[in-house]
């Protein structure tokens, strides 16, 4: 059964009711999904639930008008194309916006259909076209993948390398490096570009096993071995023949079941618990663990001959916080495998909340960055990814604010009279200038959201630019009555 393609969906931002439903059905004849908002902050607020193919704006509506709309997706890099509204006589104006502002085109009130569709078919196919460059330009910056591994930094290149010259050999290989920092992945890597890979990759933890079944699990048993062997069952090394075998956390195996394991590496044979035979294995052994390799077999928790014969070649995985250039792509492999996991259509990291992955301190490595993104996808659902969808815990450190140059006041005076709107104003901005225009700490000094700060900044930006107008208008107006 073939599913049909979604149709576009087109934002339309006007306060007139009356023009707002027009336009709205105007658009769904032409077979698009049409929804409507009544100014420029009710429109952020659904680009931010999700994503559009095209908006059509009026420009002058009370909150916040057309223009600051145009600012606030400028601001946060949105790239959905913007077609405004323009009244018989303001085309000058209407072109001036979309120089100044990047809009997409402007259209004349009232719309007609023919021109509404090709206007439409224009933007979509614009947006579909900026999608594809910026998917082709991840692509092309994937040249820095290998397998599932991510990465451009110098030591993940250098990691790159050793897994290619390994790989197509025989030797046994040692991963080391922090929890989470993706030794499994290394080794499938490994696997996968050897002369092994048509056969079997099979991976044991020797953490998770309790010592009683770990026997069994690696070399199998014989039916009636003992309590509860109803059946006879092949162990890892029979299942992972003619392949790779790879045990992780190898120095949490106890002593007995290492020397029973460095045996089955000096044979290549195995026998079953309660089994008569040996079966001949062949099996290319994996091995990593998380712990220093030196002082786990100094505490004897890893045996020293056991130590030798796994450490033929060794390859170190470099932990997240000291590959910080390596998040910006890693978060966009992450969220491309966890739209399909979860059925979700992100496209992207605001650019405060990229900072915010880069700032932290990531104890977990790419396992703690592949759980704070898919809590993140979940939350967006679909379009950018805020920071107030990463878990808590990610905001900014607060650190001191910047001592004031010499000079500067950071102070304000509230007087009797003055609207609520101005006090606020005037303390937001002056919050911001003294933060050093870092909008992160601002907000968190303010105790609101990046984006409820970017929204009020807008705002502000637009009154000052609609009372320099009203005020050349006035100018204009004197100089004509002389």
């Amino acid at each position: 059964m073939s599913c049909k393609p979604t149709p576009p969906r087109i934002l339309v931002v006007d306060d007139d009711e009356r023009e707002q439903l027009g336009l709205a059905n105007m658009i769904a004849a032409l077979g698009y999904i049409a929804e409507t908002a009544m100014d420029g902050e009710e429109a952020l607020k659904k680009l931010g639930a999700g994503s559009f193919d095209a908006i059509i704006t009026d420009l002058v509506m009370p909150g916040m008008d057309g223009i600051g709309l145009l600012r606030n997706l400028r601001e946060i890099g949105d790239p959905t194309p913007t077609v405004v509204l323009t009244g018989f006589g303001s085309i000058d104006q209407a072109i001036s916006i979309v120089h100044d502002y990047h809009a997409f085109w402007f259209l004349e009130k009232p719309a007609q259909p023919g021109t509404l569709g090709t206007l439409l078919e224009r933007a979509i196919r614009f947006k579909n076209l900026v999608t594809e460059t910026r998917r082709l330009q991840r692509q092309l910056s994937y040249k820095g993948v290998l397998e599932d591994l991510v990465g451009t930094s110098a030591s993940m290149r250098h990691v790159f390398s050793l897994i290619e010259q390994v790989a197509p050999t025989s030797a046994r290989v040692l991963i080391v490096g922090e929890s989470g920092t993706g030794k499994e992945r290394v080794a499938a890597a490994i696997h996968n570009l050897s002369p092994r890979a048509a056969g079997p990759f099979f991976a044991i933890n020797c953490a998770a096993l309790p010592e009683s079944l770990m026997e069994s699990e690696m070399f199998g048993h014989e039916k009636g071995a003992f309590t509860g062997a109803l059946t006879t069952r092949a162990g890892c090394f029979e299942h992972a023949h003619q392949g790779t075998l790879f045990l992780d956390e190898i120095a949490e195996m106890p002593m007995p079941m290492q020397a029973k394991l460095l045996r089955v590496l000096e044979d290549s044979k195995v026998r079953r618990i309660g089994g008569k035979t040996e079966i001949s294995v062949d099996v290319r052994v994996l091995a990593a663990t998380n712990r220093p390799v030196e002082e786990a077999v100094e505490k004897k928790l890893l045996r020293e001959d056991l130590y030798y014969r796994l450490n033929v070649f060794q390859i170190a995985l470099p932990p997240l916080r000291h590959r910080k250039e390596d998040i910006p792509l890693l978060a966009e492999a992450l969220i491309r495998d966890l739209n399909e996991k979860n059925g979700s259509r992100v496209t992207d990291l605001h650019p405060d909340t990229l900072a915010q992955l880069v700032s932290h301190s990531w104890p977990g490595n790419v396992r703690e960055l592949r759980n704070a993104l898919e809590r993140a996808v979940i939350m967006a659902g679909e379009g950018v990814i805020f920071p107030d969808h990463l878990p808590p815990g990610f905001s900014v450190p607060s650190g001191p604010l910047p001592s004031p140059r010499s000079g500067e006041d950071f102070s304000i005076t509230v007087e009797a009279g003055k609207q609520l709107r101005q006090v606020e104003e005037a303390y937001i901005r002056l919050t911001v200038k003294r933060a050093d225009n870092n909008k992160r700490k601002a907000a968190q000094i303010l105790g609101i959201s990046e984006r409820t700060l970017h929204t009020r900044l807008a705002e502000f930006a637009a009154a000052d630019a609609e009372a320099g107008a009203t005020s050349r208008t006035a100018s204009s107006g004197n100089g004509d009555a002389k």
